[in-house]
């Protein structure tokens, strides 16, 4: 089977191009929404402590299994440690054999931009030129890279509380040609801006953003809320929004919705995108992506992924898998081993 390393993934990443990368994974995830029924659907499988979470997301085609291991720990970078790290697996339903595996540190960073990237194809506003990032962490630049690759947005304004997080969003940006303002507060930041992305790491239900904060019509892809107790929005500003979600049972317990009532009307994405609900209504109403990620998403992530090189340098083989000559004598690969 084959095998991409985080050091293969970063150097296909870097020879491609991150931009190219993200465009070329939101184009497969269009594809993969426009098919969701045929998709098996289950909320994450979650493993919460008090200083993080580590998951398993299962989905599967019928054809194909895939999952992905994920943690997430906000408190992580404190000890030099990423917040977020992954790995997954994508498998043969057939032999139940798995086929690929590939780190999804770096490969969860590109899907998390290409999904907000898809949302925003199909939801903001056409004439956007100046996206707000509240939250200058590890997803931030990826994010920005997403929607340019969508609506050509350069203009970027950005606030976070760590000012060497948006030092390191000017230095990484920059150079890709951006034009990076560093704001005093989210108000500022979002002061103009047609689009707003929310990425933040405090494990806590919080209001980055304030109601006052939002004029009509903006397009919010809100990102950090993606567990129970996590959340980002002023409610209020979801109440009065048009909402748009993943998959419900999953984020009505993890996302922004799960501050408001049981009941609170959202909409799928993948029916917008397959023509059986209306997307943005009029110039005037807000728009929120509600995005917790879905295990969908890492199942276009790694066929993508497997697509793109196997029978590249970036993929290697190893041995995974036992194969021994008689299907039923798996003993006999020990050969004569040495006896008790």
């Amino acid at each position: 089977m084959h095998f991409v390393s985080v050091s293969n993934m970063a150097q296909w990443v870097a020879a491609t191009g991150p931009e190219a990368v993200i465009a070329g994974m939101t184009d497969a995830l269009e594809r993969d929404f426009r098919r969701w029924p045929q998709f098996e659907k289950t909320p994450r499988l979650a493993s919460h402590s008090d200083v993080g979470v580590i998951e398993l997301m299962p989905t599967t085609d019928g054809e194909q299994y895939a999952f992905k291991y994920v943690n997430g720990h906000p408190g992580n970078p404190r000890h030099g440690l990423q917040t977020v790290s992954a790995f997954g697996v994508l498998a043969d339903v057939f032999t139940g054999y798995p086929t690929f595996i590939s780190e999804m540190t770096l490969l969860t960073a590109l899907r998390t931009a290409a999904t907000s990237a898809l949302a925003a194809r199909w939801l903001a506003p056409r004439q956007a030129e100046v996206m707000a990032m509240i939250g200058a962490g590890s997803q931030a630049e990826f994010q920005a890279l997403g929607v340019r690759s969508q609506l050509g947005v350069r203009r970027l304004r950005v606030f976070d509380v760590d000012p060497q997080a948006c030092a390191k969003l000017v230095r990484n940006l920059t150079p890709q040609g951006f034009e990076v303002e560093v704001t005093d507060s989210p108000a500022q930041a979002v002061r103009g801006a047609q689009i707003v992305t929310t990425c933040t790491a405090d494990k806590a239900n919080a209001a980055v953003l304030d109601l006052a904060d939002i004029h009509p019509g903006v397009h919010i892809n809100a990102v950090g809320g993606d567990c129970p107790g996590k959340t980002e929005l002023d409610p209020r500003i979801v109440a009065g929004a048009d909402v748009f979600v993943e998959y419900p049972e999953q984020t009505r317990i993890e996302g922004e919705i799960q501050l408001q009532p049981a009941d609170f009307p959202v909409t799928e994405l993948w029916r917008v995108i397959a023509g059986q609900s209306p997307g943005r209504v009029g110039p005037e109403r807000t728009t929120v992506f509600d995005s917790v990620g879905f295990a969908i998403e890492d199942f276009t992530a790694l066929t993508y992924v497997r697509e793109a090189l196997t029978g590249t340098r970036f993929a290697e083989r190893i041995d995974l898998i036992a194969g021994p000559d008689d299907p039923k004598d798996l003993f006999g690969m020990l050969g004569s081993p040495v006896p008790a």
